[in-house]
């Protein structure tokens, strides 16, 4: 995982524009999907409210990181991001019931969708997901929530490509049944992502190491340093969706020079773990009881 700038570069403007980008492009799905009579683009909008949501999310987080801590919240308000995604996951997944239930009803009770309109409405999400893209394109390798929402925009487009694809196939082959089976395949594909978001954003509430860092990984570096002999009460939790912290018992029995041991410590999970907060305890002997240490 690579390490976070502990100022990283403010990307509050493209979450905005991002996020009125996707309100158009879900405003523009659902009535022209309502007046085409086609379920797939109604389904494509509820994915792009999906991306809306996301990146509010990604908005929040950023935002939050900013706050100051207070008396009662010493880390400030960092953990609302992952509250707000979890929220999210769960949002997604009535709007999947909510589509696959409405596609299955068409399949049923087929409907004329109107193909010429189906796929002009979504070359331009393919367009609007592609320029939301390249608004995190620059900061994708180093800002973990803005690799996320550059990933999911990507995806966003080529999911807008299928719809295109349907009325493609109705307009040649006059298929009405391709319409609802699109949309049911959009549907799986929110499905997927929101299995993805709701477990990781479960083990985030659940303080579990972050995704992308090995705990034994980090122990066996913080092992390796000089003058340590061993590495007991280590844990490691996310502080929020783009920031993670660690405490750990560093017994070094021969080491004078703690301060610089605890700098070398430091600076190598910044550097190799992207860790920022850490707190570390320099011991002569291994203490048993470290409960309240």
């Amino acid at each position: 995982m690579a390490g976070h700038a502990h100022h990283p570069t403010d990307f509050t403007r493209a979450f905005a524009v991002g996020i009125a980008i996707n309100v158009a492009i879900v405003g523009i799905e659902l009535v022209f999907g309502l007046l085409a009579n086609s379920m797939a683009l109604i389904s494509d909008a509820g994915h792009n409210l999906s991306d809306v949501l996301g990146l509010v999310v990604g908005w929040a987080g950023a935002v939050m990181a900013k706050r100051s801590p207070s008396p009662r919240f010493t880390y400030g308000l960092k953990k609302a991001s992952i509250l707000a995604a979890l929220i999210n996951a769960l949002f997604l997944l009535v709007a999947v019931g909510a589509i696959a239930a409405e596609a299955a009803r068409r399949l049923l009770h087929p409907a004329l969708a109107q193909a010429q309109t189906m796929i002009w409405v979504g070359a331009v999400a393919i367009l609007g997901n592609l320029l939301t893209a390249m608004l995190f394109a620059r900061g994708r390798a180093h800002d973990l929530n803005v690799r996320a929402a550059f990933t999911h925009m990507a995806a966003d487009a080529a999911v807008s490509t299928a719809v295109v694809f349907a009325g493609l196939v109705i307009l040649w082959t006059a298929q009405q049944w391709v319409d609802p089976v699109m949309s049911i395949a959009v549907a799986l594909v929110i499905l997927w992502s929101s299995f993805g978001l709701l477990r990781e954003s479960v083990g985030m509430s659940l303080m579990g190491v972050p995704e992308g860092i090995v705990l034994e990984e980090v122990e066996a570096e913080l092992g390796r340093l000089d003058g340590v002999a061993t590495v007991h009460d280590l844990h490691i939790w996310p502080l929020s969706t783009t920031e993670t912290a660690l405490t750990a018992h560093l017994v070094a029995p021969d080491t004078k020079a703690t301060d610089a041991l605890i700098e070398a410590a430091r600076k190598m999970l910044h550097d190799r773990f992207g860790i920022e907060h850490c707190t570390l305890q320099v011991e002569r002997t291994h203490l048993e009881d470290a409960a309240c240490c």
